[in-house]
């Protein structure tokens, strides 16, 4: 059974590589676009913290994928997750920073369309309007901290070399930050759609009274570990797309973009903190898998706005809009011929 089972898993991999190959990378793209931070650098330290924040605080935004379509055959899952990788794969090759959240809607709604499943309305309107709030929220959380950072250091007079020590380990710092909230809010499009099922599959590992590690968290951990392996083999490319040629940016301008990429990430993946305002009665995100392509790249055009909005590149902004309104479409119309060939040809059950 767990045999069979890790086949079906493969394409779950897949797809988490080529997050890892592609939105993972963005995180990083400012401070190494800027060659302030080396690759192999920003590679091990993404890995380490995308699987903890998948691991420790994957499970919020995977409810909402699991609305969206529920796909309780595990062959289904398979090709669903498959459909999903091939898409971003086809666009990580066209060096543009395709969205993994827009891929594994596309592919859900191409399975609820070959099932007949009705689609659930309210959960993709809640995941569509992110894909648009999301990269305006980094934006405008970019020019708030770029005239803060930008008045502070102006009061403040260091020395042009410590300036640069402060500076990278500000961009190693922020990028550990997004590279948890990542894993915690990205994982549930890798293995989201797993989790219902494999079931019982995993059972959970108890380490004494110190922790247990659920079925679940197994299935994300999997996940995060194919996502760093991404890191490392393919996602250079894309961060010197994102890192230096939608905008020039300065060291301290990539620290800021970076970060505030972070926070709208981990805004739509913290659970706790969205138990914490709703205690309070105060108004809370949705737990939902966002873009960090789009908020990483949101940061950046609000870098660019708040510096005078002059040499942003029009030209790779078209490139990165195009890709992002054809991913999920694209994926939806694979998965939807996928899913035929899974089940007429290779006689699998898909739902």
């Amino acid at each position: 059974m767990m045999s069979s089972v890790l086949i079906f898993l493969t394409s779950g991999l897949f797809l988490g590589w080529s997050l890892g190959s592609n939105d993972a990378a963005n995180v990083w793209g400012t401070a190494v676009g800027t060659r302030m931070v080396k690759f192999k650098t920003a590679a091990l330290v993404c890995s380490i913290f995308v699987i903890a924040g998948a691991v420790i605080s994957g499970s919020g935004a995977s409810h909402t994928i699991g609305k969206l379509g529920s796909i309780s055959a595990l062959a289904g899952a398979f090709t669903v997750a498959l459909a999903a990788a091939l898409s971003v794969y086809w666009m990580t090759k066209a060096a543009l920073p395709v969205s993994t959240s827009q891929a594994i809607v596309g592919a859900i709604i191409g399975w609820n369309l070959f099932s007949g499943t009705a689609v659930d309305v309210p959960a993709l309107v809640k995941i569509v309007g992110t894909w648009v709030f999301s990269p305006i929220l980094t934006a405008v959380f970019a020019v708030i901290l770029y005239h803060l950072v930008a008045n502070g250091f102006r009061r403040i007079k260091i020395h042009l070399l410590r300036f640069d020590s402060y500076t990278r380990l500000l961009l190693i710092a922020a990028g550990a930050f997004g590279s948890y909230s990542l894993g915690a809010n990205n994982i549930a499009n890798v293995m989201g759609v797993f989790i219902e099922s494999t079931g019982d599959v995993f059972t959970d590992i108890s380490f004494g009274s110190f922790a247990v590690l659920t079925g679940v968290q197994q299935l994300f951990l999997l996940g995060g570990i194919s996502i760093a392996v991404g890191v490392f083999t393919y996602s250079k490319k894309v961060m010197f797309t994102v890192g230096s040629d939608i905008y020039k940016l300065s060291p301290l301008a990539a620290f800021i973009v970076v970060v505030s990429s972070s926070i709208v990430l981990f805004l739509f993946a913290s659970q706790s903190l969205k138990d914490l305002l709703v205690a309070y009665n105060l108004p809370s995100f949705p737990l939902v898998p966002v873009s960090s392509s789009q908020s990483i790249v949101g940061g950046v055009i609000g870098v660019g706005l708040a510096r005078g909005g002059r040499n942003l590149n029009l030209k790779v902004l078209g490139r990165i809009s195009f890709g992002w309104v054809a991913t999920p479409v694209i994926a939806a119309v694979v998965s939807f011929v996928t899913l035929f060939i899974v089940q007429n040809v290779f006689a699998q059950t898909v739902f």
